[in-house]
């Protein structure tokens, strides 16, 4: 039963104020010592070098330094520029033009911070200037730039896969459905409550100066081919089965460099804060990635998954049952940690309960691992929304003029956590939303 005093203690450190990555090592080292005495030692180092040889983690870096030099490319710019000229003048349509950009920027990124900072900083100002109500910018901002988390490439599904065993190139390509009715849903809310209460987002005037149609397909065309390569080389590389994700990760790290260099935004000052940031968050996740591995190395080997089955058994849930209390866990977990801790201190514990329950149902749809994956990018994606920690409000609070206050933020963001909540049970109700993808153009089952 000790193994399971390593939780209070991590979540007591936490709620102090310690690092995740510093909790997570602390209480590994001292229940590792006090289960396995000098063994433990021999233990973290075997964890460490297995994290170290790890090749698909490579693609970590990779992406985000995708990420970086596609915000200084200037691509952002041009597609904020196509989308608006065929959105605009919609009820919402600077509102579903910035879900829309925030589609294509995340589908070239892979990073969430980057595509909210850059969209928003771009759309802000505009849905400003047309009387946007606030509540509906922040919630369009925050909800749109967190679309990463559930739209290809994701740096999210990198650190998922190795955690849950899954194949990383499964859950790139059977995030599209979902992430596509997640971002669908979001712009029939806008488009709903815009044509309802047309108060909240005046429509812009007639404009006399609108290019003919031939200018706008000519420069959406412009607009769109770069990301649109990008997202091939990264996605298109992997679905083909040219590439593995750390190989298509390197096609697409090179192609933001390439444009970059092509709009003549690159200067050796951008490429050096670039690589200066891709260090910074690679060794971020990477420090919590190797707390996470050392935590759960150690609570298994103190017998802590005996002990879960046994409390489970105990409690005698029905698998249903046991997937929902999984996901109520994710939700209420994003109140307080980021991404990374829930996927390295819960999915670890859930992937052997879900594993008996896919094999209980004869290997069929309900209960597939990827499946399951899916359903906790979409609850993981409700994390950046939710307060305390909510990571898109504090993206947006260092973006937004002063006159966004952070109550209409919070106001913002509560329609789409509802809308979240729908596409979490369209998925649930119909896997193959998520499965069907993979299992044409990968064959995984």
């Amino acid at each position: 039963m000790e193994a399971l005093l390593m939780f209070p203690a991590l979540f007591a450190l936490i709620f102090l104020g310690y690092p995740v990555a510093f909790a997570l090592m602390g209480v590994a080292f001292v229940f590792g010592v006090i289960t396995f005495g000098d063994a433990a030692f021999f233990q973290f180092t075997q964890k460490i070098e297995d994290l170290a040889s790890n090749f698909v983690l490579a693609a970590v870096p990779l992406f985000v330094f995708m990420g970086s030099m596609l915000e200084r490319s200037g691509i952002a710019e041009r597609l904020f520029e196509a989308v608006h000229l065929w959105t605009k003048h919609l009820p919402g349509g600077l509102a579903i033009g910035t879900v829309i950009m925030c589609i294509i920027f995340a589908a070239s990124t892979g990073v969430i911070g980057a595509t909210e900072t850059v969209v928003g900083l771009l759309a802000i100002p505009s849905m400003m200037r047309y009387n946007y109500s606030k509540p509906l910018i922040s919630g369009t901002i925050c909800a749109g730039g967190s679309l990463g988390t559930i739209i290809p490439p994701s740096v999210v599904v990198v650190i998922l896969g190795p955690v849950a065993d899954v194949s990383i190139g499964d859950l790139m390509v059977g995030m599209i459905f979902p992430g596509l009715i997640l971002s669908s849903l979001y712009i029939l809310y806008i488009l709903g409550l815009c044509i309802l209460r047309p108060e909240n987002a005046p429509r812009a005037p007639d404009d006399e100066d609108d290019p003919p149609l031939l200018k706008k397909i000519v420069v959406t065309a412009k607009a769109l081919v770069p990301p649109l390569l990008m997202i091939f080389a990264v996605l298109g590389s992997i679905m083909m089965g040219w590439a593995a994700p750390t190989e298509a990760a390197a096609l697409g790290a090179l192609g933001a460099f390439v444009l970059t260099v092509a709009y003549g935004r690159f200067t050796l000052r951008t490429f050096w804060e670039a690589i200066v940031k891709t260090l910074l968050v690679t060794s971020m996740i990477m420090m919590i990635l190797l707390g996470g591995n050392l935590f759960t190395g150690v609570f298994a080997g103190a017998g802590g998954m005996g002990v879960m089955r046994d409390l489970i058994g105990a409690v005698d849930l029905g698998p249903w049952a046991l997937l929902l209390l999984f996901l109520a866990l994710v939700f209420i977990a994003g109140f307080f940690l980021e991404w990374i801790s829930i996927l390295l201190i819960f999915v670890p514990l859930f992937m052997p309960f879900i594993n008996d329950a896919w094999a209980a149902s004869g290997y069929g749809a309900y209960f597939d691992p990827v499946w399951f994956c899916m359903l906790l990018l979409i609850m993981i994606q409700s994390s950046y929304l939710t307060p305390p920690m909510a990571p898109a409000i504090f993206y947006l609070r260092g973006i937004a003029p002063a006159e966004i206050t952070l109550k209409h933020m919070y106001r913002g963001v509560a329609p789409f956590l509802v809308i979240q909540v729908l596409a979490l049970g369209i998925v649930m109700a119909f896997p193959e939303t998520a499965l069907w993808l993979p299992d044409k153009l990968l064959g995984f089952n």
